[in-house]
């Protein structure tokens, strides 16, 4: 297992869908700028099968210090807290304990993509986002 990089992401979105650096870049960086934004609001971000992100306060608490045994008190706060959907739980749990990725549902051992699971063309008969090809008109670039 690897960290990936916000650099390499984008470089995997333009080899899988034939768009061009600096819009996937663009898009990148506007969904997570966005994401920042609304949960900067308190608001919840839910995307269907992936997970929901939201903000949760925290009360005040009473720690200990490790090294000094110390009492120390925490202020309250908010936390961003994450829980899977039900896809990222399915490819999670495709991992193993050693990092090795076990058999995915397409028998190929890649991960079943976001948008498109078992329910067929149902995700295209319900308006989910299917991208198939580069988009034809020119995206001006910053």
């Amino acid at each position: 297992m690897s960290n990936v990089t916000k650099k390499e992401l984008i470089d995997r979105i333009v080899s899988q869908t034939g768009f061009k650096r600096p819009v996937v870049r663009l898009i990148v960086t506007t969904f997570l700028e966005t994401t920042l934004r609304t949960l900067g609001d308190g608001s919840r971000i839910e995307l269907r099968d992936f997970g929901v992100f939201e903000v949760k306060p925290r009360k005040a608490r009473l720690a200990q210090n490790p090294k000094t045994l110390t009492k120390v008190s925490v202020p309250a706060k908010s936390a961003v807290k994450f829980k899977p959907g039900r896809k990222m739980k399915e490819v999670v749990a495709a991992v193993s304990v050693d990092g090795d990725h076990g058999a995915s549902r397409d028998g190929r051992g890649r991960p079943p993509r976001i948008g498109s699971g078992d329910q067929g063309d149902a995700d295209e008969e319900r308006g989910a986002p299917v991208i198939t090809a580069p988009p034809t008109r020119a995206v001006a670039s910053r």
